[in-house]
């Protein structure tokens, strides 16, 4: 039996009718979140957690991002119109993204110098680059800075300081570890460097030793200076490395003459770290 093209494209049409409508992912700047601006006003848009890419769809608007989680936007010239669209700002952090129509305005008190991304302003996306967020590095090592010393064999002593490692967890592609210092004199120390080397366990005076210099993911503690005691919790991205090699830490002191201390941690210990246990996890 041969079917008509009218029948068939009847069939069709009523096909698509009767389908659900869905609603459009798609958006202009019209359904953005404006933002007045203005060449004499600063416009600083913060984040909850740090920002990774920002883009300015223009170069009408200069821009810039002095700390993680801050940038700072300003036209760069006037003579534009009230109302004018200079620029869409696209600001990309590591779990979600935002974007805001940038309006010219020459009224100066209707510019925005504050704008805080608000919840509902974000689309959450998956950010391969990312493993794991700023916000819960932070809730996990608060957690292991507010936990029991598990160990106790590892330390290092050194002008009446004392240097001891407390703890070591691992999550993912990283180590957590937490470690102190204790300081036996009424000296105050004025941090100068904090560093972390992969290094020979047993140097030799070739001049063929290899140190690594490893690049610390987020410091918990950001103290400048401590009179008899400090702690820390350290993340670093997982390594892999062979049993001659030790994993050290060094803390050093402003002074031109000042203290310096350092411990090591053997590949046996980094091995034996800890995985999250249900108690680190568990909500605050």
């Amino acid at each position: 039996m041969r079917i008509s093209r009218t029948v068939i494209c009847g069939a069709l049409l009523l096909c698509a009718l009767s389908l659900p409508v869905t609603s459009s992912a798609q958006q202009t700047y019209n359904e953005m979140e404006q933002l007045t601006v203005n060449e004499h006003v600063t416009t600083v848009i913060t984040s909850s957690e740090p920002i990774r890419l920002v883009d300015i769809s223009t170069d009408v608007v200069a821009g810039d991002k002095p700390i993680g989680n801050i940038i700072r936007l300003k036209p760069k010239e006037g003579g534009h119109e009230d109302g004018e669209v200079l620029a869409i700002v696209t600001v990309v952090t590591e779990r979600f993204r935002a974007q805001y129509a940038l309006v010219y305005t020459t009224r100066l008190e209707e510019a925005v110098t504050d704008k805080e991304v608000q919840p509902s302003e974000q689309t959450a996306f998956h950010n391969p680059a990312v493993s794991m967020s700023t916000e819960d590095m932070v809730r996990f090592a608060r957690r292991i800075w507010n936990s029991p010393a598990k160990y106790r064999h590892v330390s290092t002593r050194h002008r009446r300081m004392v240097m001891r490692l407390n703890n070591i967890y691992s999550v993912g592609e990283y180590f957590f570890i937490d470690f102190s210092v204790e300081n036996r004199t009424n000296l105050r120390f004025d941090i100068d460097e904090l560093r972390f080397k992969l290094a020979d366990k047993k140097q030799q005076k070739s001049t063929n030793v290899q140190i690594v210099e490893l690049e610390p993911v987020l410091l918990l503690d950001k103290s400048g200076s401590f009179r008899h005691g400090y702690r820390n919790v350290v993340v670093l991205r997982k390594m892999t490395f062979p049993g001659d090699k030790v994993l050290s830490i060094e803390l050093s002191e402003k002074q031109i003459s000042g203290r310096t201390i350092t411990m090591t941690i053997d590949y046996e210990d980094v091995l034996a770290a800890d995985s999250f246990d249900n108690l680190l996890l568990k909500e605050e």
